[in-house]
């Protein structure tokens, strides 16, 4: 059964033959490899387009405020499965990716999501963000859902992270429409829930990285990515510092049995 539309048999990524490999038009031989640094060449795979000295020096920025945070859940998962399966790198690290979603690392992209409702709707009804942003608020605080892109359990005085990075924002010039959306929503929190937010990192990561022409379908590759580079580091200390039968048995001892004894 098919599902969705099958008709453009087609991929613009990478073809190769017996003598050379192309990727994206480029020769990867000829072209790229020694000529092109890494996070310039995920900037071309994503969008086909090598990335401006500005594209480049935010997707280096966002990646590394991104990639590491301590022993959050996914580093867990990952370490405590190469602990099971010291085998299974691969499996680890597929481990510590798999629970990156709406709450942990995942909050990046529906934080994009949201700012870019918020100006499709100013623009629809032809508003002022200010306006937008207060009925976007009003909307998810009726439902009892979290804002994306604000609040920390950490850092409740202001995300540093997400501070150094709208400040290099406005010193390079690339505040723009997500940016100036991002603004509008934290000025519109404390009438909608009855308190500040300080902006997190996954507000200002998609913010920043929208506001200088990334793509919003591609945006979690971007903590993705990043995840992946720290989740390799976690896993290379596992197996010389292992720690993973250490959270294991700390998690079994944190939990008390309320079921039945009998």
């Amino acid at each position: 059964m098919r599902i969705g539309k099958q008709d453009q048999p087609f991929s613009a990524i990478s073809t190769s033959d017996a003598a050379r490999i192309v990727v994206r038009g480029k020769d990867l031989c000829a072209d790229v490899i020694g000529k092109t640094d890494f996070t310039s060449y995920f900037w071309f795979l994503v969008t086909g387009r090598e990335p401006s000295a500005t594209q480049k020096f935010f997707a280096d920025a966002v990646l590394t405020a991104i990639a590491e945070h301590g022993l959050v859940p996914s580093v867990v998962a990952a370490r405590m499965t190469i602990a099971a399966a010291p085998e299974a790198f691969q499996g680890a690290v597929a481990a510590g990716l798999s629970g990156c979603g709406s709450v942990v690392l995942g909050s990046a992209e529906a934080a994009g999501q949201f700012l870019a409702q918020c100006l499709a709707d100013a623009k629809s009804r032809a508003v002022p963000d200010a306006e937008a942003a207060n009925a976007a608020a009003a909307a998810l605080r009726a439902e009892k859902k979290a804002i994306p892109g604000f609040g920390h359990p950490l850092h409740d005085q202001g995300d540093p992270r997400a501070n150094l990075l709208l400040k290099l924002a406005e010193e390079k010039g690339v505040v723009g429409p997500h940016i100036g959306m991002l603004y509008a929503v934290r000025d519109a929190l404390p009438a909608a829930l009855g308190r500040a937010l300080p902006i997190n990192v996954n507000g200002a990561i998609p913010a920043v990285m929208l506001d200088v022409g990334f793509p919003l379908a591609a945006l979690k590759g971007v903590s993705l990515l990043a995840r992946t580079a720290s989740l390799i580091g976690h896993l290379q200390e596992e197996s010389e510092r292992p720690i993973g039968f250490i959270l294991s048995g700390a998690a079994a001892a944190a939990i008390s049995y309320d079921g039945p004894e009998s």
